[in-house]
């Protein structure tokens, strides 16, 4: 029996990982990754709050005596809704205009 739940433990790890898909449910409406802030507008309406930021990363590469420096920026903004007293919060990331990330939260950001 032991060895049974061994191979039957070892057999799911095997499996890959399902990668996480953000989504959010706005009444009969259902937004997801990829969608724009437009989309989640008409669907879900204003959001409760609004927050942006720019980040910026360097990548420096090196091609023997040459050296080159790249600097990406991305505009980052989170919408935070409030469905009411029995839902939990949804924080909505968007990246450069494009929903990547949602996330539940007990409190406004």
């Amino acid at each position: 029996m032991r060895s049974l739940m061994m191979t039957l433990a070892l057999s799911l790890l095997s499996f890959p990982t399902l990668s996480h898909a953000a989504s959010m449910r706005c009444g009969t409406h259902v937004v997801a990754d990829g969608a724009t802030k437009a989309t989640v507008l008409l669907k879900c309406g204003e959001p409760q709050s609004k927050e942006s930021r720019t980040e910026t990363t360097e990548k420096k590469t090196r091609d023997g005596d040459t050296s080159t420096k790249t600097t990406t920026q991305k505009n980052i903004e989170e919408w935070t809704y409030n469905f009411g007293p029995n839902r939990l919060m949804q924080v909505v990331t968007f990246e450069n205009g494009v929903l990547t990330d949602v996330k539940s939260t007990t409190h406004a950001r």
